[in-house]
Order: structure tokens, then sequence, then C-alpha cells
């Protein structure tokens, strides 16, 4: 195909070059939380942008897994660990992704303009049957419930849902949330609403979906997930793994090493502040969406170096109000530390010495 015939098919389809899918680290490629640990925490991140959400009587572990469909190398795995064999109506058990109003403003959701969307997405489960989801919008008060069914037992399969742009509520296109998108494990009577339709009530599935959390030991895998402009799904948008980090990092940044294996590290010319507190300044990897939060994560291992000592931390902190671009933090250290210039690193072994900013929907 030549460059003017790909640049045509572009714009007839409606995709956008280099951002044919909205979702981000629809591969399960990208954790930068837990580098492969299991979770089992409500509105955690499993993996990068997909967040845990759960007001069941059960117990799932989510972790990014190296089970996934040819084509790709990782998922997000779900396991009932405990099972809910009856959710009331007002449960629900849900892993969710936000999309922010940058990236979806040309659906034009909100306006007699609003266009069709396709999602895809590979999926593989130990409990078969009708299983469903539901886009929505900011405050989820527009909902389209959608179902899919998974036929054959640990078996890959891939599903397709088209959904017709929203013509009515309210849509945000700045860097609040754009829309939602969602699947569920289990969802009660309240939240549950029929499928293939715009309602204007608060959904987290759809009526008669199959509760996965009702089974102990269930698995449920996903992948490859897609969102994009048109009425039919198209390949997979595979970006470079660079391109993918840089765009989790817009929501969420860790400083220091994670888990056992010691997956990051960083180092950090600091100043002296006094004899037990240095100065550091941090630029992100990439701009933040907006002001993070600060988050010590670990300082086990952790510690200031120069030339003559090595001298422990014991807590990082914000120094100032960071912005969305740059933050200032102290580390306060175990003991004495010279007058001076210094360095501080967090080693890269087998603890967890990091902290975080999140700038998360």
């Amino acid at each position: 195909m030549t460059q003017a015939v790909q640049l045509a098919s572009y714009g007839s389809t409606g995709q956008s070059m280099g951002f044919k899918n909205r979702i981000i680290n629809g591969a399960m490629m990208i954790d930068q939380r837990n580098a492969g640990a299991a979770v089992t925490t409500a509105n955690s991140f499993p993996v990068d942008r997909f967040q845990y959400q759960n007001d069941s009587d059960a117990t799932l572990t989510l972790q990014q897994s190296s089970t996934a469909p040819a084509g790709f190398s990782t998922s997000l795995s779900v396991t009932v660990s405990t099972a809910d064999a009856s959710v009331g109506a007002t449960q629900y058990s849900i892993i969710t992704q936000r999309i922010e109003g940058y990236n979806t403003s040309d659906f034009c959701w909100g306006t007699a303009s609003a266009k069709t969307v396709t999602l895809s997405f590979w999926v593989r489960s130990s409990v078969t049957g009708t299983f469903s989801g539901v886009v929505n919008n900011t405050g989820s008060s527009r909902s389209y419930p959608f179902t899919y069914t998974i036929s054959s037992a640990n078996t890959w399969e891939q599903k397709s849902i088209t959904i017709a742009g929203d013509t009515s509520g309210t849509w945000l296109s700045t860097n609040g949330i754009g829309l939602q998108v969602r699947w569920s494990f289990g969802v009660g009577s309240t939240y549950a609403g029929s499928a293939g339709s715009w309602s204007g009530s608060t959904f987290f599935g759809a009526t008669g979906g199959t509760q996965l959390i009702s089974t102990a030991g269930a698995t449920f895998y996903i992948t490859g997930v897609q969102l994009e402009v048109g009425s039919t799904a198209t390949s997979f948008d595979y970006r470079p793994y660079g391109t993918e980090l840089a765009l989790c990092q817009r929501y969420f940044q860790v400083y220091g090493s994670i888990g056992s294996t010691g997956t990051q590290g960083d180092v950090f010319i600091a100043t002296y502040r006094n004899s037990s507190t240095l100065f550091m300044a941090v630029q992100y990897e990439v701009p933040m969406r907006t002001t993070p939060s600060f988050t010590q994560i670990s300082v086990t291992g952790a510690q200031w170096s120069s030339q003559t000592q090595d001298v422990g931390i014991t807590s990082f902190s914000l120094s100032n109000t960071p912005t969305p671009r740059t933050a200032f933090v102290s580390a306060n250290s175990s003991g004495a530390f010279s007058a001076g210039n210094g360095l501080v690193y967090t080693n890269i072994g087998t603890t967890t010495n990091a902290f975080s900013f999140s700038a998360e929907l």
C-alpha cells in the first residue's frame, strides 16, 4: 500500500493516525505498580490504566499474565479466590478503563454528530456463558450495557461490540473522564440494564450476564483491548513499547525499584538541606495529566551515597506542591550526612524502594 493510499484509508474509515486505539495498554504490557505481582484490593490497578473495582462479597486476585493468544505476550488474569454465590442488588465486581476526554472528543458524543465506535478484545475464561460490560460517561449517568458470549472454556476467543454514538448526555472533551469502559464479573439488579441501547441510568453490566464471581476458582483473561471509530473491528493497533509506556506515564509514574527483580532504578542528584535531609528535583518522564498526588511506596534498602559515606533513607516526602511537570522531593536519612552535594539512589535489588506520582482519572 502506498503512503497516499494508506492516508486515504485512514480518512475513509475515520481512524486517527497514530492513535486509532483509544484504549491505553490494551495489550496489558505495562505494569508499573506491581511488576507482575498479584493484587486483591479494590480500586487497585493490576496493570496500568485498568482499575479493579469491587463492592461484593467475592475476593478476586488479578495480575499481569503471560497466558495470551497468538500475537500477544501478556494479558490481565482474574481468579475468583472467594466466591459470592448470591450477588446483592447493589453489589458489583468490575474492571474499568477511564479514557481522557481529549482522546475521545472526536467521537462527538452528546451531539447529533455522534460517531459509531467498535470495542474489540480477546478473552478466555474457565466459565462459559453470556458475559457483559458497559460504556459510561463521566458520572455514569449515561450507560450502554453490552454482552458477549464465551462459547468454549479455557479457549481464547475474540469479541467485537459495535456501539452507536450517544446523541444525549454530557460527555467531557477535556482532561477529565471522557468515557469509561467496564467489564463485569458480577453485577446486581440495581446496576444491570438492557443490553444494546443507551440509558439515562447508572449501569455496570447487562441484565442476565454471567456472574463469574459466583464460581470459586473461576478464571478470566483479557487482552488486545481496542476502542476505535467505525462499525468494524480492525487489526490491533500495536504501538511501540516506549510509546505505550509514555501514554501510561501521563497518569502514573514510579521512581525506584519495584518487586524482587528490581525492575526499575533511578539516580538523582541531591542538594544538602540539613544533616539528615537532602532535596532533589524530579522532572517527570512525561508531563502528567494534572497536578499529581504523591505516595511513598517503600524505603527498604534506599540510601544516600557519596564518595565517602552511605546513609539509609527513612522516608520520602514532598517539599512543595507538585506541578504537572515537576516535583521537589525530600528524603530523610537514618544518620547525619556531611554538608555539600550528594547523590541519592534507590537500590536495584531484591527490595521495593520507591515513590510514585498519580494523576489517574
